[in-house]
C-alpha cells in the first residue's frame, strides 16, 4: 500500500493515508467514543448452521468422493430488507432499554456477518450494554490503514490463465470482485463497460447498489463496475471527516482504490500515458471480472474497524464472490489471540457464506513477527518485484556513470551539457541564508535565469521532499520557467534508507538515490568550479554531464524477489507475540512498482497528481494481483470453496526466480539489494504465485468452517469468545484441533516437543485418475516420514496423508523444509514445512 517507505522516519504512511489515534482522558464521564456490540443471537449468515450461499463444493455427507453443489439463492426472508430492518429494530429496543433516556448514537446495525451494531456513547454506557444478557462482545472501535501493464505477461496469463478461458476477452466473467478500500473513480477507462464489442453480462447473484451523490452521480456504475457505497459513520462521530477531502460519497479522493480495483480486474489494453509518455497498456488480472465497491478508507485519516466491518457485511449482503483488503489494523489486535477482532471475525463469517477473502500482509517489514493479517480463513499476500524496471543514468565529463530514478527523457545523445548548482545560480535578492531550502528549487522566481539557461541544473532533494513539503514537479516548474537543459537531484545525506519510486519528468532529469553517489557527483562538480583567486567568485562551471533517458523499461533475470517491506512470519498469536501454528503469508505476488490506474483527483502521490495512471509499491499493491488471480479460478471452478482457492494458488507457488535460482529476500531498508537471502516460507509462504499453474492443481487441499471453528475452540480460554462472535457453543464440536492440524496446504508447527503427527487430506479434481509420489526435505533438527510415500487416487476420491515429525536436536531458531507430491500425469503440490522451537527427548 504505498508510492514511497523509509526505515528511519517515525511515521505510518501506507499509499500516502495518515492514520490518526485520538487519545482521550478515561477520567472524563462525558467522553464519548464508538463501540462494536455483538450479540448472542447468530447473524443471518448461520441460521440452522447453513451456508446462505453454499458454494462450498466440498461437503463430506459420502466418504471419499466428491460432491459438487450448484450455488444457491439466499434466503430473503433472512437477508433482505425487511429482515435487516427487523434485526435493526432489535438493537434499538435493546439500546433503548440498556440506555434508558441516556443519549448515544447508533451508526451501523449488522446482521449479516455479525449480529450487532457500532454506537457511539460513553465507557459507562459501554459497561451496561456489556451487563446485558442479549450482548456476547463489546469491543473499543480501532483504527486501520491502506497496506499495471507488465505484470500479466511476467505471470504469463496471456498465453496461459487467460488462453484456457478464452483469451482476456472472457477471463473472469461473470465473477464479482468487491474492494474494501478508499472508493474509485468510475471516469476511469480502466473501469468503462463499453471497451469491447463482447458486451458485459449482468451477474444475476449479485444484488447490490450504486450510491447517486454529487460527487458520484447517477450514471457512475455500469456494467463493469456494478456496485458502490461509501461507509464513513464512525470517522464521521469523531469529527475528522473532511468532506472537501474525503467525498461523502464511493468516489477515490486518495488513489489507492481505484488503483488496487484496476490491478484486479481493469480492463485491457488501457493505454498508460504519463507525464506525456507511453509506458505500454494496462490490463487487470481479470479483465473481465465485475467490480462492486465499499469505501471505508480515506485520504486525510485512514479509517475504523466500524465502518470497515459494515462494508464486509454490506458486500457479502451484495453478493460478491471474492473480498479484497489492501488494508491492516493499526495495532495487533487484543485479547487472547490476534484472530478475536471485529474484522477477522467477520471475514470467518464471509468465508462460511463462500466469498474468497484476500488481504495485504501489511508494510512493516523485514521484521519477523511483522505481520498484520493473521487468521487461517484469511488469504494473506507478500509483496516481491517482478522483472520489470525503469532506471536512467548520468554520465559526468570524467566518464563516471551514476545510476538513478526517473521517468524522465535523456538529453541529446552527443551532447554534454554544463552543470550548475541552484545555489550557484541564485538572483541578488536571494541568499542561502536567507532560505536555506533554496536548493530545493521551489521558487523560479529566487534564481538568475541566464546563469540556468541551456544547463542542467542541480537540485537538492531533502527530508521536505519525502514529507511532501517540496515536490518533484515544482523542481521541474521551476527548471522550466528558467529554460534549463535537465535537472539533476542529489540526495541529501539526511536522507537516510530512503528508497525512491521512479517519478515522472516531461522534461530531462534525474534523481540520484545515493547519498555516496550524490557525493561524487559533488566532488566532480566542486572540483570542475573555477573561482577568482582574490573574490573566490566562481568565473567557470566547469564541470559536464548528459542524462541518459529512463523511460525504456529493463527486465532483470533476478526477479521475483521478496521486497523488505513486505511483512513477515512466524505468525504472531496473541500480543505477546507467541508463534502461531499458522504459516503466514500465504504466498507473496507482484508489488513493486506497478502501473495501475490513478483517480482524476487522486491526492495520494502529488508526483501523479493529475495523471490517469500512477506506479505504486506495497502489499496494498500484491493482495488485488491475487484477487484477480482468484477470479479466474472461480471462473473455471465455479463450486470451489475459498479454501479450495487458497489451496489452488498455494500449491502450485513458483519456487525460482527467472534465472532459476531460489527466489531471494531482501533484509534491511538500506541497500536492500546488498542484504538479501534465499527466501523461507516466513518470507514468501508458499512461494510466487503461478497463475496458469493455479487453474491446474490436481490435488485440493479443503478446509470447513467447523474446523476453522474446531481450531478457534482450541485456544485457551475462547469458549466464550467464540460464542460472542458467532453465536455457537464450543461444546458442540467433540473435539479441537491446533493450528497445524488444519487442513491447510502447509504445516507450521511452533513448538515441536520430541514428536507430533498431523494429517492432511487431499480431494482429486483432476479429472481422471493419478498416481502421486510422496518426497520431502526435513527442516534442520527434525526428522520427517509421510505416509503413504506413494498412492493412487481417482477423480473426486479423498487420501490422507500422515506427517511424522521427531525433533532430534534442541533448537529455538525457525527451520524449514518442505513436503512434494509428484502426480504422473505431470500434476506437483509443494507444501512448505516450518518448525519453530524442536525439544528434542
Amino acid at each position: 500500500m504505498d508510492s514511497n517507505y523509509w526505515a528511519h522516519l517515525v511515521l505510518v504512511l501506507c499509499l500516502g493515508v495518515f492514520v490518526i489515534s485520538f487519545c482521550q482522558g478515561e477520567s472524563d464521564a462525558n467522553f464519548t467514543a464508538v463501540y462494536i456490540v455483538s450479540l448472542r443471537k447468530a447473524p443471518s449468515a448461520h441460521y440452522n448452521g447453513e451456508l446462505t450461499r453454499d458454494t462450498t463444493g466440498f461437503k463430506h455427507a459420502s466418504p471419499g468422493r466428491l460432491n459438487i453443489h450448484k450455488p444457491r439463492f439466499r434466503n430473503n426472508s433472512r437477508t433482505g430488507r425487511n429482515f435487516s430492518s427487523y434485526i435493526a429494530r432489535v438493537h434499538d429496543t435493546l439500546l433503548r432499554r440498556a440506555l434508558r433516556g441516556e443519549q448515544y448514537l447508533k451508526l451501523y446495525s449488522y446482521h449479516y456477518l455479525i449480529n450487532g451494531f457500532a454506537v457511539l456513547v460513553t465507557p459507562q454506557q459501554a459497561d451496561k450494554l456489556s451487563r446485558r444478557r442479549e450482548v456476547a462482545n463489546v469491543v473499543s472501535d480501532f483504527s486501520v490503514r491502506t497496506a499495471t501493464t507488465h505484470t500479466p505477461q511476467f505471470l504469463g496469463l496471456p498465453h496461459g490463465a487467460w488462453n484456457e478461458e478464452g483469451g482476456f476477452e472472457s477471463a473472469g466473467e461473470g465473477i464479482v470482485i468487491g474492494f474494501i478500500d478508499t472508493g474509485i473513480d468510475p471516469t476511469h477507462p480502466s473501469f468503462a463497460d463499453d471497451v469491447s464489442e463482447h458486451p458485459y453480462p449482468v451477474p444475476a447473484h449479485f444484488s447490490g447498489i450504486c450510491e447517486v451523490t454529487p460527487d458520484f452521480p447517477s450514471g457512475s456504475c455500469n456494467r463493469k463496475l456494478i456496485g458502490a457505497r461509501h461507509f464513513a459513520a464512525s470517522a464521521i462521530t469523531r469529527g475528522i471527516f473532511n468532506s472537501s477531502q474525503d467525498y461523502a460519497s464511493p468516489f477515490d479522493g486518495d488513489g489507492h482504490g481505484t488503483h488496487t480495483a484496476s490491478v484486479a480486474a481493469g480492463n485491457h489494453g488501457i493505454p498508460v500515458v504519463v507525464a506525456g509518455h507511453h509506458f505500454g497498456n494496462a490490463s487487470g488480472m481479470a479483465p473481465r471480472s465485475h467490480i462492486a465497491v465499499y469505501k471505508a478508507l480515506y485520504k486525510s485519516f485512514g479509517g475504523f474497524a466500524a465502518d470497515v466491518v459494515a462494508a464486509i457485511d454490506q458486500a457479502a449482503q451484495d453478493g460478491v464472490d471474492i473480498i479484497s483488503l489492501s488494508i491492516t489494523p493499526n495495532r495487533r489486535p487484543p485479547g487472547i489471540a490476534t484472530f478475536f477482532n471485529p474484522i477477522d471475525m467477520s471475514l470467518l463469517s464471509a468465508v462460511k457464506a463462500g466469498i474468497f477473502v484476500v488481504q495485504a500482509a501489511g508494510n512493516t517489514g523485514p521484521a519477523p513477527k511483522s505481520m498484520s493479517s493473521f487468521s487461517p480463513w484469511i488469504f494473506t499476500v507478500g509483496a516481491a518485484s517482478h522483472d520489470r524496471s525503469y532506471s536512467n543514468s548520468i554520465v559526468l565529463g570524467n566518464n563516471i556513470s551514476i545510476h538513478g530514478v526517473g521517468l524522465a527523457p535523456g538529453t541529446d545523445e552527443d551532447a554534454m551539457y554544463t552543470m550548475i548548482s541552484a545555489i550557484h545560480a541564485l538572483n541578488n535578492e536571494t541568499a542561502v541564508d536567507n532560505d536555506m531550502y533554496v536548493g530545493e528549487c521551489q521558487d523560479s522566481s529566487s534564481f538568475n535565469q541566464d546563469l540556468v539557461q541551456g544547463n542542467l541544473l542541480i537540485c537538492s532533494y531533502s527530508i521536505r521532499f519525502v514529507l511532501g513539503l517540496s515536490t518533484i514537479k515544482q523542481a521541474l516548474q521551476t527548471a522550466k520557467n528558467l529554460s534549463a537543459a535537465g535537472v539533476v537531484f542529489y540526495m541529501d545525506p539526511f536522507v537516510i534508507g530512503f528508497q525512491l519510486n521512479p517519478v515522472p519528468m516531461k522534461m530531462p532529469g534525474i534523481i540520484i538515490p545515493s547519498p555516496d553517489d550524490s557525493k561524487i557527483l559533488l566532488n566532480y562538480y566542486n572540483s570542475s568550479l573555477e573561482r577568482d583567486e582574490l573574490t573566490k567568485k566562481i568565473i567557470k562551471y566547469g564541470a559536464v554531464a548528459s542524462i541518459c533517458g529512463g523511460l525504456k523499461a529493463n527486465y532483470s533475470n533476478s526477479a521475483p524477489k521478496v521486497m523488505y517491506y513486505s511483512a513477515r512470519g512466524p505468525d504472531p498469536e496473541d500480543n505477546f507475540l507467541d508463534d502461531a501454528d499458522i504459516m503466514k503469508p500465504n504466498l507473496v505476488a507482484p508489488g513493486n512498482f506497478i502501473w495501475s490506474a490513478w483517480s482524476s483527483l487522486g491526492t495520494d502521490s502529488v508526483e501523479f497528481l493529475g495523471e490517469n495512471f500512477a506506479m505504486m509499491s506495497g502489499t496494498s499493491m500484491a493482495a488485488p494481483h491475487v484477487a484477480g488471480l482468484a477470479a479466474l479460478i472461480k471462473q473455471k471452478f465455479p463450486s470451489f470453496s475459498p479454501s479450495a482457492i487458497a489451496s489452488a494458488l498455494s500449491t502450485t507457488a513458483s519456487l525460482y526466480a527467472k534465472n532459476g535460482g531460489p527466489i531471494m529476500a531482501q533484509r534491511a531498508y538500506a541497500n536492500p539489494d546488498l542484504n538479501q537471502s534465499p527466501a523461507t516460507p516466513f518470507d514468501m509462504g508458499s512461494g510466487f504465485v503461478n497463475a496458469t499453474a493455479a487453474l491446474n492443481p490436481g490435488l485440493i487441499f479443503d478446509s470447513s468452517y467447523d474446523e476453522y471453528m474446531q481450531f478457534l475452540c482450541g485456544i485457551n480460554g475462547s469458549a466464550s469468545v467464540v460464542l460472542n462472535y458467532t453465536g455457537q457453543n464450543c461444546w458442540v464440536y467433540n473435539s479441537t484441533i491446533s493450528g497445524a492440524d488444519l487442513n491447510l496446504p502447509s504445516i507450521t508447527i511452533a513448538k515441536l516437543n520430541q514428536s507430533k503427527s498431523v494429517q492432511r487430506s487431499v480431494i482429486n479434481i483432476g479429472g481422471k485418475e493419478e498416481a502421486y509420489s510422496v518426497g520431502w526435505s526435513a527442516p534442520y533438527g527434525v526428522s520427517v516420514k509421510v505416509i503413504p510415500a506413494h498412492f493412487s487416487i481417482g477423480s473426486g476420491e479423498r487420501q490422507v496423508l500422515s506427517v511424522y515429525l521427531n525433533a532430534n536436536v534442541n533448537n529455538s531458531v525457525a527451520s524449514f523444509g518442505r513436503i512434494g507430491l509428484f502426480g504422473n500425469q505431470g500434476h506437483i503440490l509443494n507444501l512448505p514445512l516450518s518448525v519453530i522451537l524442536k525439544i528434542s527427548a
